[in-house]
């Protein structure tokens, strides 16, 4: 159990009941045994306050599964907030054995009575009193059989996640949509001039002719040849689902090219399909099964025809890893073309709550409008049209992604744990619905920023890559497929899954509009894998007329981000909730490394952490200013680190009987000052098994009036800066002064190699990130 739990009933026995007056008397029953009778209050009054038992008759059909650290209320106003409808305690006299049992059963082993009606369960959970010395239970209604599959969730730590497939997860073509594409292409580049613009199509074309040529030949001879190597096609069994035969299917992996070639049904060739693997999905995978932990709870949600989506997904999971062959029939789902999809579908057998659920799709729009919130979305895959932009990212597509999945799992439980569980345990019969804490959302923890990535293509994709919803449907059901050639603007991509109106106006140039795709950029990762996500500062934002640049608010935390990156350093948001029943407020707090830079609070928790973001940034820049302070010449007066001190990165060569102690120096306290600060950049700059040495040799030690002292810093054996004054610390700020001055300098490969030469660059992109954002925030 995650925390001690008071004890139950605190009341003497002649404690009154601290309720309601306006109660009903029902008897209870746990199956057929009866248990006594029980007063009922219902939260509100008047007819919303009917009571939800039947017959005035309390059954309790079975006991919830135990849960090992998740008090039932916990899981209750997870995943159905603020459901309590009415509250109930034991008569006292004659008070029935068997309703206690029943109810310290509840209370000790994390359980609830459920009495079922209809497709809703009343949940009865034992509840600690202050005021009465009976028996007493909150009675929260949820839909059946969510509560069963949450436990398990909770308890593991686990969530949802739904993947859409086409475009997002691979693209897949047929014969036919191949040869409509380089039909597109041919007609399109007859109207180009701009020789760069037809390069680039003829590339395009060029490797739809290639994978098409590959697919013709797996259609004829179930083979292929793969530069000048004969691959044969495997026969893969594929297990029956539901009353669905065993199947052999003819499939080539060609893993160089991260393709598969396979056959919807096997017994009618032309539907093969030629696929494309987006790069990184193992990485994306393994990390959803790491070390046999379930992270994620998989589910998939697609346009697309159900065999279709069925081997496409075996091909992604080959092994049943993330959905297990028993569930994978109710797991993927396939909606309809001009339907939108929706995660009360997605969980319509009661898998999971939508707030505990992410999605990862390249369009927003498809998804109902209260589901967007928990939508990642990737950007678009088109492995023909821009087959360097996958590359081209410092972080695949997918791994930001399965940052992303971390980052909300993290901030997922970390208020689960920190705000929700704590208050529930403090929680008493006596208490109001409105005492109830704040639930977490995953929508909580997505906060979406515009960053698309630009292929090196400057030409807008002028279709979507794949088959259509449609076009799957047709070809594997053995019809013969025919489609209109359109001419399509190569400004106006068509969605799959749109209205024939929809795409006729978007032919004709009129009402186009690009989905707005969005990537999370939170970098607080809290499991094994910690990748930093790819910085964007811009984003899409930049015109491509070269035109001015638009700035969002969350231009700070994109910033920072990058800073955190380049400075391999982790940038963690921690939020917390508190809800007056009336409003909500979220606070945000930024760790560098760590250590709080910044925090913020506001009605959003967008809000909060772009207000968070911007003040790290500030304290990072007044940090920076006294970091180079050195360089400027500028005097650093919060610095109170002392140049010796032992730490094992800087060594003070020097007899510590003849040094004086700084703090007994008279009016030196800013050479003090800037000593430190010099000192603690030089050991910056230097790779941490080597020692920056001063050393210290006194002239003329015999007179107090004309000594001098000198001091020469040095760097694996050789001298760096020597500095000469009326005082040591004078003496040793000039060494080092020199030094830091050479060292910035130097192109010496024997010093270069003792340094840490990203450091140059990390402090020169922080003066420009802070400049550029402060200069910014004056203008708004």
């Amino acid at each position: 159990m995650a925390t001690p739990r008071p004890s139950p009933l605190l009341a003497g026995p002649s404690s009154a009941a601290a309720a309601p007056a306006r109660q009903v008397t029902m008897r209870m029953f746990h199956g057929d045994v009866s248990l006594g009778e029980a007063e009922v209050f219902p939260i509100k009054p008047g007819p919303d306050g009917a009571l939800p038992f039947p017959s005035n008759e309390i059954r309790v059909s079975h006991l919830s599964p135990a849960s090992e650290r998740c008090p039932p209320l916990a899981i209750l106003q997870t995943i159905a907030p603020f459901s309590v409808r009415c509250k109930l305690q034991a008569k006292t006299l004659p008070l029935n054995p068997s309703i206690h049992r029943l109810y310290l059963t509840c209370f000790n082993e994390y359980k609830s009575a459920v009495v079922v009606v209809g497709d809703e369960e009343l949940h009865l959970v034992a509840m600690p009193s202050k005021a009465v010395n009976v028996p007493c239970f909150w009675c929260c209604s949820v839909r059946a059989g969510l509560y069963a599959s949450s436990v398990g969730m909770l308890n593991l730590r686990c969530l949802a996640i739904v993947f859409d497939l086409d475009e997002t997860l691979i693209v897949a073509n047929t014969v036919a949509s191949f040869e409509r594409r380089i039909g597109d292409l041919s007609h399109k580049m007859e109207a180009v001039d701009d020789p760069g613009r037809v390069a680039v199509m003829s590339a395009e074309i060029k490797r739809y002719i290639e994978d098409r040529a590959l697919l013709k030949e797996f259609i004829d001879k179930d083979t292929v040849t793969d530069n000048g190597r004969i691959v044969a096609a495997q026969k893969e069994e594929v297990q029956p689902i539901g009353t669905q035969d065993r199947l052999l299917r003819p499939v080539i992996r060609l893993l160089e090219r991260n393709a598969i070639l396979t056959r919807i049904n096997p017994e009618i060739r032309d539907t093969s399909v030629f696929v494309k693997l987006r790069p990184a999905w193992e990485d994306l995978r393994s990390y959803l099964t790491a070390k046999g932990r379930k992270r994620f709870e998989v589910y998939v949600c697609t346009m697309a025809e159900r065999d279709y989506a069925l081997e496409i997904w075996r091909l992604l999971d080959p092994e049943a890893n993330l959905i297990s062959l028993n569930n994978i029939s109710e797991r993927v789902v396939c909606v309809k073309p001009d339907s939108s999809k929706s995660l009360q579908h997605v969980f319509k057998n009661g898998g999971c709550h939508p707030k505990m659920a992410m999605v990862i799709d390249d369009r927003l729009k498809v998804w109902d409008e209260k589901d967007q919130p928990r939508v990642h979305v990737v950007p678009a895959y088109a492995p023909y049209y821009a087959p360097q932009a996958e590359n081209a990212n410092a972080v695949p597509v997918l791994c930001v992604a399965r940052n992303v999945a971390c980052n909300i799992r993290g901030g997922f439980f970390r208020e689960f744990d920190e705000n929700l569980l704590k208050k529930v345990f403090e929680l008493l019969y006596e208490n109001e619905l409105l005492d109830l804490p704040y639930a977490p959302d995953v929508g909580d923890y997505l906060v979406c920023e515009d960053t698309n990535f630009v292929p090196t293509n400057k030409d807008p994709a002028p279709i979507p890559e794949g088959m259509s919803g449609a076009e799957v449907e047709k070809r594997l059901n053995g019809r013969a497929h025919q489609v209109d050639q359109k001419q399509i603007s190569s400004s106006t991509p068509i969605p799959e899954g749109m209205s024939g109106a929809e795409v006729e106006k978007r032919l004709n140039g009129r009402a186009h509009q690009v989905d707005h795709k969005q990537i999370s950029s939170s970098t607080r990762l809290s499991d094994d894998v910690r990748v930093a996500p790819r910085g964007n500062l811009a984003g899409s934002n930049v015109e491509s007329n070269g035109g001015s640049l638009p700035i969002t608010p969350l231009l700070f935390v994109s910033v920072l981000q990058e800073i955190g990156r380049l400075c391999n350093s982790k940038v963690e948001f921690r939020s917390t909730v508190s809800s007056t029943g009336k409003s909500t407020q979220f606070s945000v707090e930024v760790l560098f490394s760590n250590e709080k830079v910044g925090s913020g609070t506001g009605k959003t928790r967008e809000e909060a952490q772009v207000q968070a973001a911007e003040k790290a940034l500030q304290n990072l820049q007044s940090n920076y200013l006294s970091f180079v302070a050195p360089m400027a010449g500028v005097l650093n007066k919060d610095t109170s680190k002392s140049p010796g001190g032992g730490n094992g990165f800087l060594e003070d060569d020097i007899d510590s009987d003849g040094d004086t102690s700084m703090k007994e120096l008279s009016g030196t306290t800013p050479i003090v000052d800037r000593l430190s600060s010099v000192i603690s950049l030089l050991r910056e700059l230097c790779v941490e098994d080597q020692h920056v040495v001063f050393r210290d040799e006194v002239q003329n030690p015999g007179s107090a009036i004309n000594e001098e002292y000198h001091f020469q810093v040095e760097l694996a054996g050789q001298i760096l800066g020597i500095g000469i004054g009326a005082n040591r610390d004078f003496a040793k700020l000039q060494a080092a002064e020199e030094a830091l001055r050479f060292l910035e300098t130097t192109t010496d490969p024997q010093i270069k190699k003792h340094l840490r030469p990203i450091r140059l660059f990390v402090l020169e992109f922080i003066e420009h990130c802070l400049k550029s954002v402060v200069s910014l925030s004056k203008k708004a």
